[in-house]
């Protein structure tokens, strides 16, 4: 699933596509709700961004598109007359401008809503701060993962709550976890807000590093993987055989390594339900 910092760069993609020119031609198919996109007919673009893993485009005749991509959705941004590098039949919506075609490819959530709407709009407005914003708040993101109903969650599916904070996928969570050397099944409660805040201000500087803004590490690239999709693989850092074990709703395998991120001693309560709720402190070999 692409993640905030894909968003953030499909947003100037898009962006420097469409902003301040007039739709000349728009068109929206299915599978799934279809919207009614002719309306954008004659409107100027006057704003794309990004809000976590959505994109957001606004018009000056007040409507404007959300798009999630989910797990295939993808948007590229072709000439007039250029040729598409996937089929007609693959487009959930296209967008014409005097000097460019955008398209979305696969995305499941194509809406069209009016602007005023996407202050109620709760797939917007129920997403917690926005790892890439720049008055991104590491404190309101704190204190909802504090929020009593996460304190039994894994660190590893709390942190993917895009209630708690906006932009994290899989990939972000691997590498969040593996900077910060904590286990990803650890219940929140059981973290201190010292390692909470560390864990969330990782996030947002491996997100930043990611699109080129300033970060911690000072890099101006996307930062090398050590856990995502490394599971077998010897530790970059110590060595040790990298584990991966399924974890979450949708059961994916979380990798991580053993040394660098040890389990805690469980205690008398995780004790009773371990065999149920976690894996051995070992593991699966990925």
């Amino acid at each position: 699933m692409p993640e905030g910092d894909a968003l953030y760069r499909f947003a100037g993609r898009v962006g420097d596509a469409l902003e301040g020119k007039v739709i000349l031609a728009a068109r929206a198919h299915g599978p799934g709700p279809v919207p009614q996109v002719e309306r954008l007919v004659g409107a100027r673009c006057e704003r794309v961004a990004s809000r976590g893993k959505n994109l957001l485009i606004e018009f000056d005749n007040r409507l404007a598109l959300r798009g999630h991509l989910r797990m295939y959705g993808t948007w590229h941004v072709y000439r007039p007359g250029e040729r598409w590098s996937r089929p007609e039949a693959e487009a959930r919506l296209v967008l014409e401008v005097a000097d460019a075609v955008v398209v979305n490819f696969s995305a499941p959530v194509i809406e069209l809503l009016e602007v005023r709407a996407l202050a109620r709009h709760a797939p917007v407005t129920e997403l917690g701060p926005d790892l890439l914003a720049d008055d991104f708040d590491a404190n309101e993101a704190l204190r909802r993962l504090r929020d009593p109903l996460r304190a039994e969650m894994t660190i590893g599916d709390a942190i993917m709550d895009q209630r708690v904070m906006a932009g994290v996928g899989n990939i972000w969570k691997h590498e969040t976890l593996f900077r910060c050397g904590v286990y990803p099944w650890t219940r929140v409660r059981d973290l201190d807000d010292a390692t909470l805040l560390e864990l969330i201000e990782t996030a947002q500087h491996l997100l930043r590093a990611s699109v080129g803004k300033p970060n911690r590490w000072g890099l101006a690239r996307r930062p090398s993987m050590y856990a995502y999709m490394r599971g077998g693989q010897p530790c970059r850092r110590c060595g040790t055989t990298l584990r991966s074990a399924r974890q979450g709703v949708d059961i994916r395998f979380t990798v991580w390594c053993p040394r660098c991120q040890p389990a805690p001693a469980p205690d008398e309560r995780d004790s009773r339900q371990a065999g149920a709720r976690r894996p051995p402190p070992g593991g699966r070999p990925g």
